[in-house]
């Protein structure tokens, strides 16, 4: 009886094993924009313990009260600071425009890009600042400054020297050494690594948007209204 028992259990578990019921489920496909922007530092992942916790835990607001006015109310950012986190703005907006084609003149989603009318509708969705139209008039444009290549930053403008002339092509660095960009007929928005020869030898400067809002009039409206106190209960959005 036992020996019969036995034999039993040992086929339903061979059954069992041959239909896949004991089999484990495939893994998710990572997610290769996510976690580039993770190794960028642009969106950091979520800590075990946040992970772990239970659904309904995370549905919870924190009950922190944020550093700043001795009401409990949280600290407005200064001009600096909302222009340093509109890099990062920047970055994560130039990324939804991955795979847009190539269009010479065109400076939206629905026409294509440039390479000068992609940095110019980031910049301005992203700080509000409304750059040149052509890559060598963003270079000098006022308001940016001049970044040394060891010192880029995500968000900062990258140029490139691609038609015998400095400042002729332009896009953003997102980390990484590599940067996004609009780049030719035929191309369509995309990331590449700095390091490649053709673009090592044909860069030519960046810049960074720092105390850009001197020049962007609805950037500083935005901030001046942050920074003023408040004299009354919130306007609903």
């Amino acid at each position: 009886m036992i020996s019969f028992v036995a034999g039993a259990i040992a086929a339903v578990a061979l059954g069992l094993s041959g239909t896949g019921a004991l089999a484990k489920p495939e893994a998710a496909p990572p997610d290769r924009i996510g976690r580039f922007l993770a190794d960028v530092a642009l969106t950091p992942p979520a800590p075990v313990a946040v992970l772990a916790a239970p659904a309904t835990a995370l549905s919870q607001p924190p009950a922190t009260v944020a550093p700043g006015n001795a009401n409990g109310s949280a600290a407005r950012p200064n001009i600096a600071e909302r222009v340093r986190d509109g890099a990062s703005d920047m970055v994560l907006t130039a990324m939804n425009f991955l795979g847009v084609p190539y269009k010479r003149g065109g400076s939206s989603e629905e026409s294509g890009f440039d390479c000068s009318g992609f940095t110019r509708h980031i910049f301005e969705t992203s700080l509000g600042l409304v750059l040149p139209r052509k890559a060598d008039q963003q270079a000098h444009a006022p308001g940016l400054v001049p970044v040394a290549r060891n010192d880029l930053k995500p968000g900062d403008l990258v140029f490139f020297n691609t038609l015998k002339r400095t400042f002729s092509h332009v896009g953003f660095y997102v980390g990484e050494g590599k940067f996004i960009h609009a780049p030719k007929p035929g191309g369509e928005v995309r990331v590449e690594e700095m390091s490649l020869s053709y673009w090592k030898k044909r860069f030519t400067g960046a810049r960074r948007a720092e105390g850009a809002q001197a020049q962007a009039p609805a950037a500083m409206a935005a901030a001046a209204q942050a920074a003023a106190p408040a004299s009354g209960p919130a306007a609903a959005n």
